[in-house]
Formats: C-alpha cells, sequence, structure tokens
C-alpha cells in the first residue's frame, strides 16, 4: 500500500529547499539599499563613460567551444556513478557505458572534422 507518512522526509526536504530561496530573496529586498540614478542606469558602474556601442559580435566559433565543453563536461557527471560502483553493476552496465563514451566519441570526431575546435 502506498502510504504518505514514508515520505515525510522528502516533504520536509522540499519546502525547506522552496522557503530558503525566497527567504533570501525577501530578506535581500528589504536590507538592500535602493539608490537609483544615472550612475546607476548607465551600463557601467567603474566611474568611466562607455565609449561606443554595447553590442559587440562574438564569432559563432566561440560558441560552439563551449557547447562542445560542456557536453564532455556533462558526460563526466554522468561517468562518475557509474564508476564508483563499476564493481556491482557487471558487463552488462559496462556495455552500456562504453556505448555511450562510444556516441561521445563520434560527436567529437564529427566537431573536430567540423572544425568546431579551432579557436582562431
Amino acid at each position: 500500500m502506498f502510504l504518505l507518512h514514508e515520505y515525510d522526509i522528502f516533504w520536509a526536504f522540499l519546502i525547506i529547499s522552496s522557503v530558503i530561496p525566497i527567504l533570501a530573496f525577501l530578506i535581500s529586498s528589504i536590507l538592500a539599499p535602493i539608490s537609483e540614478g544615472p550612475e546607476k542606469l548607465s551600463s557601467y558602474e567603474s566611474g568611466i563613460e562607455p565609449i561606443g556601442d554595447a553590442w559587440l559580435q562574438f564569432r559563432i566559433r566561440y560558441y560552439m567551444f563551449a557547447l562542445v565543453f560542456v557536453v564532455f563536461d556533462v558526460e563526466t557527471v554522468f561517468l562518475y556513478p557509474w564508476a564508483m560502483s563499476f564493481d556491482v553493476l557487471g558487463v552488462s552496465v559496462f556495455i552500456e557505458a562504453l556505448i555511450f563514451v562510444l556516441i561521445l566519441i563520434v560527436g567529437l570526431v564529427y566537431a573536430w572534422r567540423k572544425g568546431a575546435l579551432e579557436w582562431s
């Protein structure tokens, strides 16, 4: 039978993790000084007058490089729990992880051939 009292810890964690950010925003809105003026509304608050337009175009290669980095960074996050319990899981999970890594290698080779890893 499905018993709700078994999930008391979950509900407590959910409530606490919802209340803390709300309290943080409320406390900061109450305690933060409110000072609006021309200095606050300027593009930069460093005291130096901005020269030129704030809109600059970046090359798409920067974003592609960052995207490839994020993909392989997330790969390590997925592989870490598998590596920690490798001896318990068995051969089938090893084969699944090997397929996962091979798919990522194919993606890396594709990005490499398309030039996404070239910085200049």
